[in-house]
């Protein structure tokens, strides 16, 4: 069960490992972002890949419900968000299926006195504005040691606010 950002990258990430050992796979994307694990599904069908092994369904909350209490779906993966992947669990637990949960999480960086500076700015703003943050490792907290805590924010600063914001169109828009 797929989340509505990165819908390639997510439906790869779980089927690829799957089909690589000998498992069928039931996807279900996003409601959001339906179409492009259909493609992918196209791509595998071009490729050979023998009906029924790639599988897509579509719906929302009720067909996520079927696939997590279904009995013949042997395990479950879930990208998305914390309440659902708790509700995900609770089901799966019922029919004591295993369960691959990718909540919604925030993941620190640690950035040390003895850093190269420059490059610790650009990781930390690669961090938090890849994506505009719609990333469940989104380094939304940044541990600074003391000693270069002045310097590093005062840089941070100075360049988010050098970020043009605007119309996604535009060229020179960054955000």
């Amino acid at each position: 069960i797929g989340a509505w950002n990165y819908p390639f990258q997510i439906t790869c990430s779980k089927a690829a490992p799957a089909l690589a050992c000998g498992n069928a796979v039931v996807f279900k994307p996003s409601p959001l972002t339906p179409i492009t694990t259909v493609i992918l599904a196209e791509i595998l069908t071009q490729a050979g890949v023998p009906d029924g092994l790639f599988n897509v369904v579509q719906g929302d909350v009720a067909t996520g419900q079927f696939l997590c209490k279904h009995p013949d779906i042997a395990k479950i993966s879930f990208t998305g968000s914390v309440p659902t992947g708790t509700k995900v669990m609770e089901m799966a637990a019922t029919g004591i299926k295993p369960v691959t949960l990718e909540l919604g999480g925030k993941s620190p960086l640690i950035i040390f006195s003895d850093c190269e500076l420059e490059n610790a700015v650009k990781g930390a703003l690669l961090a938090n504005f890849l994506t505009q943050g719609e990333v469940c490792c989104n380094g939304t907290r940044v541990f600074v040691q003391r000693e270069i805590m002045e310097k590093f924010v005062a840089e941070v600063v100075k360049r988010t606010r050098a970020i043009k914001i605007g119309d996604p169109l535009l060229e020179d828009t960054r955000m």
